[in-house]
Parts: C-alpha cells; structure tokens; sequence
C-alpha cells in the first residue's frame, strides 16, 4: 500500500459535503474560496454515482486549482528537496502532487448522506495567512470543526492548509510522510509513486 503526501485523513478535512448558510462572503475573500470549493464538492458527490472516478475527477479539478495552492504546498511538504529539484523536476512534482490529490478525493466522492458544512467565521492567521473557520455536521448533529489555512497570491486566495478540531496541521503530516519517501528514493522516485498512484485510483 503506497504511503502518499495526501493521507486518507487529510483528505477528510477536505470533505466538506454541503454549505449551509451563514455570514456575508467577500467576492474573492478567503470566505468565498473555501464556500465556492464546498459548493463544487457538493454537486460532484449528489452525482457521484452515476459517475466514473475519471469523470469525478475532471469535474472536481477546475475547482481545486481555484481554491488551493498546490506549488507552495508541495514545496513546503518537500522541504529541502524542493530547492535540489531542477525546474523541470518542480513541474512533475507539482503536477503529481496535484493529480494525486484530486484522484483521491475523486474516489471518496462516491455518495452523498446528507452531511452539512457550516461557514463560522474568519479570523487573522499567523504570516498574513487567514483562517476559515468552518464545522462538519453530520446527520446525527455531530460535528467535527475543520479550519482552512488561506494565504493571498497574485492570482487571490488560495487554501494552503487544514486544521482538524484545532489539532496538528495536516501540511505537516504530509510534510513527514513525503519526506521519508524523497529520503528513500529522492524526487524522481515520489513524483513516480504520486503518479502511479493517481494513474491507479482514476483508471480502477
């Protein structure tokens, strides 16, 4: 079983399956972002099974690569790495990276249970980052509270990372597990395995 930047319980913090309503969002804010992405998501899942992890899969990317960051979170997952990587070797990792992330959660949007996203609040971040303050409430009223890390780029806000229950940021978590892959087989050998596995989820 591949070990991947993306963990199964990271993708979890991405799975916010519905929005409810909730305060005024800024056109383009950090608010708008996070409730744009949700909104995709929701759609995709309520379709999911009449649809084939490829079709999920090229219907959810537009929305993820408005919505996140992958070169800056790739390169903060790679640490060191990043920097002995040729500008070509940058390119693939991106992309691998990119295509594993959206492949996995193309995979788990296979249903849809009634579960509903609520939009709390924004707040100022560390690093002139913002927090997106959201909660994942599920049909037996649970909730599991899901903070999105965003930061402003040339080309807007973009969602760098997410936070479980106020626990360990799940960059890091991709940031250990992708590191101990390049320790083993450097750059060329993650951007394989990242492209392996994607190549492996959407052609199931």
């Amino acid at each position: 079983m591949y070990r991947t930047c993306l963990s199964f319980k990271a993708l979890i913090l991405f799975i916010c399956l519905a929005v409810s309503p909730g305060p005024a969002m800024a056109e383009s804010g950090p608010s708008d972002i996070v409730g744009k992405f949700q909104v995709n998501l929701l759609q995709v899942m309520k379709e999911a099974e009449s649809l084939t992890v490829r079709q999920r899969f090229e219907r959810l990317a537009p929305s993820v690569d408005k919505s996140f960051h992958m070169p800056l979170m790739i390169q903060i997952a790679s640490g060191g790495f990043w920097k002995q990587a040729t500008p070509s070797e940058r390119t693939q990792l991106v992309e691998a990276f990119r295509r594993m992330s959206i492949a996995t959660l193309a995979t788990l949007f296979d249903g849809y249970s009634g579960e509903v996203f609520k939009l709390e609040k924004e707040m100022q971040g560390p690093q002139k980052t913002m927090l997106v303050m959201t909660k994942l409430i599920k049909l037996d009223k649970s909730a599991v509270d899901i903070a999105y890390v965003l930061r402003p780029f040339k080309e807007g806000w973009r969602i760098i990372d997410v936070i479980l229950d106020n626990g360990i940021s799940e960059l890091k978590v991709r940031q250990s597990e992708c590191r101990l892959i390049l320790k083993n087989k450097g750059i060329p050998g993650l951007i394989s395995l990242l492209n392996g596995k994607a190549d492996e989820l959407i052609f199931q």
